[in-house]
């Protein structure tokens, strides 16, 4: 994926919102303060304030720019986000990735110190990170989170688990879905990632249900056989 393309197009739109002109001056200055004097302690700063100066609006994205992340990033789409979610998303972006140790480390602390919002940012941000594999710890983790947005924001229209995850992760993903009542149907990758042990596991599990006579979870049945 090309970073640069990527960040250009997700600013473009953030430009046509509404009334967003505040908010893009506000990034636009501390992109370049930032570019001039790449401090960690600017980075985080920035991160935590960009909703108050982008506001919390869901956005409004034009096929055209749909189809110009589908052209850059496969299967990543911002449909439904708010504005501060993603800006913060554009804010990664802007760290230099020449430093893999440090790049991690950075993107590390933000996470172990993220507030609600900022893991759904941090997560809805994972496709488009450098060094992609040094995320699947983090990404696994936002499976087990129990914050309904967290987990969604891993789990549905996030392509990272499946090009990232090992058959086990991408099953617990699978699994956990069920458990939560998350729409299967939003997971990227879903028949893609079919595999004969998560057919076995989900063959057990509605055994079980309908056991115990209770209703089957929605869709189960696209992965059984």
């Amino acid at each position: 994926m090309n970073i640069l393309s990527m960040s250009q197009t997700l600013f473009y739109i953030l430009e046509q919102q509404p009334d967003a002109e505040k908010g893009n001056i506000y990034l636009r200055q501390q992109a370049d303060l930032f570019q001039q004097h790449p401090q960690p302690a600017t980075f985080y700063r920035v991160f935590v304030s960009i909703p108050r100066f982008t506001g919390k609006q869901v956005l409004d994205v034009s096929p055209d720019m749909a189809f110009a992340l589908e052209r850059i990033r496969p299967n990543f789409t911002v449909n439904g986000w708010t504005r501060d979610r993603l800006a913060r998303v554009w804010w990664l972006l802007q760290l230099p990735a020449d430093d893999e140790a440090a790049y991690v480390k950075i993107i590390t602390e933000l996470f172990k110190t993220a507030e609600l919002n900022e893991l759904v940012a941090l997560y809805s941000a994972l496709p488009l990170l450098a060094y992609p594999e040094a995320w699947r710890f983090q990404a696994t983790e936002g499976i087990r989170n129990n914050i309904a947005d967290v987990q969604s924001a891993i789990m549905l229209h996030n392509p990272y688990p499946m090009d990232y995850f090992d058959e086990a992760a991408w099953n617990q993903l699978i699994l956990k879905a069920f458990f939560t009542d998350k729409d299967v149907t939003q997971i990227v990758g879903l028949h893609e990632r079919k595999n004969a042990r998560l057919a076995q596991t989900l063959a057990d599990y509605a055994a079980e249900r309908r056991a115990a006579g209770r209703s089957l979870p929605a869709n189960i049945d696209l992965l059984m056989n």
